[in-house]
């Protein structure tokens, strides 16, 4: 099948988790005998509508747009309504020429809704995987208002995203349950995990000593990577730094980018924390080698949170063996898979003590560390590959071929 598939980033240019997981959907579609092609922005400044180019074989048609990171909200919000308009305009002789059989989109963003739709008339079957819930968990962290204009703009989008798509996937089931609560009447939503590359890297592929490179040796260094945001409150985070600043062996390492980076930075200089190193993001093949580098992955989400996200990050901290350590919104069922595999510890955000507390055992016990780490990658080989993903998103459009 000739297969679109709409991420709102993608490499080289993208450190997000995201970005890298829909390379490797792409590469295993292809190596599946299919056609995959990327549809993703470009930059605003390239020369002409539409640039094609090639990663790995994966064919990607990059279309001009304005930049949706790395500017103020309202800009990227005005990028974003945007991006199917551009996309359109790049493309349409394309598709009308050769049109697809098959359309994955990834939501967030919701503005590849109108694009998806303009594919599903010319024949396409549409798969849109669902992440984040936008814009609840925006209005869930009081960023806007339900009802107001803004959030009635967000949700005519949202909506139009749910009615063009023949199958939603969403991360959990507990992301299934809310989703149903939410918008009732929906009966072609499923379940699909998030999905990792399960190779790890081979270690004579890291170029560089990251240890060495910002003075972490002899260290246990609890590593934070990817969108440094409100979603994440990384106040929480913070907060577990703080508490073990009196053991000196223990370091936190955050590498990233978002809204809170200057947040970090302020309470690490109001809180004297030395044992906390802040770098910005880094490019996706660094971040596998700082994986490497690292003894524990760390996450955190927003208590205030209704939808149940299932960090991509976990995957590359799975893909490395790492233990991992975190805290979520209540309600969760991250909760029950990391703890019941024993691949770390998970608590619900707010739980200040127990992350501690778990923190401290993660410091103290190389043994602990190892172990968990081991459970992590098994946890990964059994529900996360990303064969298992491709395997079921096809399973979808089979049935509705036949149908």
């Amino acid at each position: 099948m000739k297969i679109a598939l709409l991420p709102d980033a993608y490499l080289p240019s993208s450190t997000l988790v995201h970005a890298k997981m829909f390379h490797e959907l792409a590469l295993e579609l292809k190596r599946s005998g299919h056609e995959p092609i990327i549809i993703t922005p470009g930059a605003p400044e390239q020369h002409t509508a539409l640039v094609i180019d090639h990663i790995d074989g994966v064919e990607i048609w990059r279309f001009r747009s304005g930049r949706t990171r790395g500017v103020g909200k309202a800009r990227r919000a005005i990028a974003e309504s945007l991006l199917s308009v551009r996309a359109w305009q790049a493309i349409k002789h394309k598709v009308k020429a050769e049109p697809f059989e098959f359309c994955i989109n990834y939501s967030p963003t919701i503005f590849f809704g109108p694009l998806a739709r303009k594919l599903k008339k010319h024949g396409a079957y549409v798969y849109l995987i669902l992440r984040d819930m936008f814009p609840q968990w925006i209005i869930d962290e009081g960023l806007i208002k339900e009802g107001s204009p803004i959030a009635r703009y967000f949700r005519y989008f949202e909506k139009l995203n749910y009615q063009t798509s023949d199958c939603i996937g969403v991360m959990s089931e507990a992301n299934l349950q809310l989703f149903n609560r939410l918008h009732p009447g929906y009966s072609n939503v499923k379940v699909l995990l998030n999905w990792a590359d399960t190779k790890p890297l081979l270690r004579e592929r890291v170029l560089t000593n990251w240890r060495s490179e910002w003075q972490l040796q002899d260290k246990v260094v609890f590593f934070y990577g990817g969108n440094i945001g409100h979603a994440q409150d990384m106040a929480n985070l913070m907060r577990l730094a703080k508490g073990m600043k009196d053991k000196p062996e223990a370091h936190f390492l955050f590498v990233g980018q978002g809204d809170e980076v200057e947040l970090i930075h302020q309470l690490k200089r109001n809180w004297l924390l030395d044992n906390v190193t802040i770098k910005p993001s880094v490019s996706q093949d660094v971040y596998r080698e700082l994986l490497t580098a690292v003894d524990v992955g760390l996450f955190s989400l927003s208590a205030k949170h209704t939808a149940h996200n299932f960090p991509g990050k976990l995957l590359g901290y799975m893909s490395e063996s790492l233990p991992i350590l975190g805290s979520v919104n209540p309600g969760n069922d991250v909760i029950e898979v990391i703890n019941g595999s024993n691949s770390g510890f998970v608590f619900e955000n707010g739980e200040d003590a127990a992350l501690l507390a778990a923190a401290d055992l993660l410091f103290e016990s190389v043994e602990q560390r190892k172990q968990a780490g081991k459970n992590a990658r098994l946890l990964l080989q059994r529900y996360f590959s990303v064969e298992s993903a491709v395997d079921n998103i096809l399973a979808e459009a089979k049935k509705g071929a036949s149908n």
